[in-house]
């Protein structure tokens, strides 16, 4: 709003002192994540005061793990913390009409109504088991549906290749460097030289005509795959206090960049990289997300004083997805987003492993010797021994130094 508030005043010619930072996305972006922390930090007690006031507590399980029943009555729903932080200052210091910017707002909403519902049936109606899972998956494949049929076909989403023989030029004239806009399904290949992958590439027994009209069969269902996979992810790393904030700001702060690097056509050139234009205001987005999961962060360590729910986590792991996805980084998302997959792998293969062992050994043998402790794999350290603060600080640590490779590959291939 206030960019637009800019524009309006200089094309009538008033200036207004200071008021020209606006016109600056690395401005706005600071602004954004220090208006989204203070919101976070001054009036996340008062959201969490609210919700115990609602009897919003959260119901634990007895699974016999130290200090779990400690944590009862806890109040939930703190993912409302993080979206409330969030929307407010990417309303007032983004170009809302961008459409990358239209696609995250309704990311975060369609996903946290998905685990507001899920949290409301829990705590309000009294239904242990909430939403049900399959409503879970149909709501995760609509908003898949959503982004993927919007990035085949709306036509302000393009991107722009950098010629392979490109001259070093003057940079007020680096544009030289890059082929024409194109609309085309190419993603970011993490650790290869030739780093763009096309998904028309996997029709290889169509024309290159016929491949790129119908890459949509293939590339729409990717996405779905990738936004439900990333927010079950976010889901399950949701187990102890402060573990998927954690991890999330630090895979939010790395996209952030990302977008800002991608959305500079000064920044793509030097480092060859894809130019996609429009994405520098979801620089914004990105980093008044970070504030707002750092701001709740604040009341989430141990002892937790609130926790996310499913109104925050699948809301995270959604948001985080669909970053991934128009930023054309989906690919490094097993890498970046390391800790959520670890953390889902562990959940499967205690599964696939405890039916193996059932059938081929007994009952008895299969829960007597199971892969993990307990998953998922956060609680397979805390039935080792391990206090969930050291198991959160260390998988934010791991991290950190996955963060660090996904930014080494920008040069590294």
């Amino acid at each position: 709003m206030l960019y637009y508030l800019y524009e309006y005043l200089t094309n009538h010619g008033i200036h207004v002192p200071g008021l020209g930072m606006l016109k600056y996305i690395s401005f706005r972006a600071g602004m954004a994540v220090l208006l989204s922390l203070i919101i976070a930090l001054v009036y996340g007690k008062r959201i969490i005061n609210y919700l115990r006031s609602k009897q919003m507590g959260e119901l634990v399980r007895d699974l016999g793990l130290d200090g779990q029943k400690q944590k009862e009555g806890t109040p939930t729903m703190g993912g409302l913390i993080i979206i409330i932080a969030t929307i407010i200052p990417v309303l007032l210091f983004t170009r809302i009409t961008n459409i990358y910017i239209v696609l995250l707002l309704i990311s975060m909403l369609w996903m946290g109504a998905i685990g507001f519902l899920d949290d409301y049936l829990k705590k309000i109606k009294k239904n242990k088991d909430g939403l049900s899972g399959k409503f879970k998956i149909i709501g995760q494949v609509g908003l898949g549906l959503i982004i993927g049929i919007t990035m085949y076909f709306h036509p302000d989403i393009t991107v722009k290749r950098k010629y392979a023989d490109a001259k070093v030029v003057n940079r007020n004239n680096v544009e030289q460097n890059f082929m024409p806009t194109e609309k085309i399904t190419v993603s970011t290949v993490p650790f290869a030289k030739n780093n763009e992958f096309d998904y028309s590439g996997i029709l290889f027994w169509m024309n290159d005509k016929d491949a790129h009209e119908w890459a949509w069969i293939v590339f729409i269902p990717i996405v779905i795959f990738i936004v439900t996979a990333v927010s079950n992810g976010a889901n399950i790393t949701d187990g102890i206090d402060g573990l998927a904030a954690g991890t999330s700001a630090v895979i939010l702060l790395v996209l952030a960049l990302f977008a800002y690097l991608s959305g500079n056509i000064i920044f793509a050139d030097y480092l060859n990289i894809m130019f996609l234009p429009n994405m520098g205001e979801t620089t914004i987005f990105a980093v008044a997300m970070v504030g707002a999961v750092i701001g709740f962060f604040w009341y989430n360590t141990y002892p937790a004083q609130v926790f996310m729910g499913d109104t925050g986590s699948l809301m995270l792991g959604g948001v985080i997805a669909v970053l991934a996805i128009i930023l054309r980084k989906e690919l490094l998302i097993p890498v970046l987003c390391g800790i959520f997959l670890i953390e889902n792998l562990s959940v499967m293969l205690q599964v696939i492993v405890f039916k193996y062992r059932k059938k081929k050994f007994g009952l008895e043998y299969a829960q007597n010797n199971r892969l993990f402790r307990m998953s998922p794999l956060h609680h397979h350290y805390q039935k080792g021994g391990f206090h969930e603060s050291k198991i959160v600080n260390r998988m934010i640590i791991i991290g950190v130094i996955l963060a660090i490779v996904c930014l080494i590959t920008l040069k590294m291939r």
